[in-house]
């Protein structure tokens, strides 16, 4: 999967948010853009979908979690702090086959 890539700091996760649905969910790895698909809650003003984002992962990890790239985009670049690799593709696993 391309949307993951190593940093000194841990791991950046390339993802496209849709808004605005019944529920959080990861929904599957878009080839094309090379993105993971995620839905949100949240509606995307006053930076709640980004908060509820950011929530989820740090949940999902257990680990600091920021956006890095792409506030006011639907394509967001997340750094997910002192993460593997291969430890977060084990946690996805619980949502999407790869």
């Amino acid at each position: 999967m391309q949307a993951v890539k190593t940093t000194p700091q841990g791991i950046t996760v390339m993802i496209e948010v849709s808004p605005k649905s019944d529920q959080f969910q990861i929904t599957g790895y878009n080839e094309w853009r090379k993105t993971l698909e995620v839905k949100l809650k949240s509606p995307p003003t006053k930076g709640k979908a980004n908060k509820e984002l950011v929530k989820e992962f740090s949940s999902l990890t257990g680990r600091k979690t920021e956006i890095v790239g792409g506030h006011k985009s639907r394509q967001k670049t997340i750094l997910i702090y002192d993460m593997d690799e291969k430890v977060f593709y084990k946690l996805l696993e619980n949502f999407i086959n790869f």
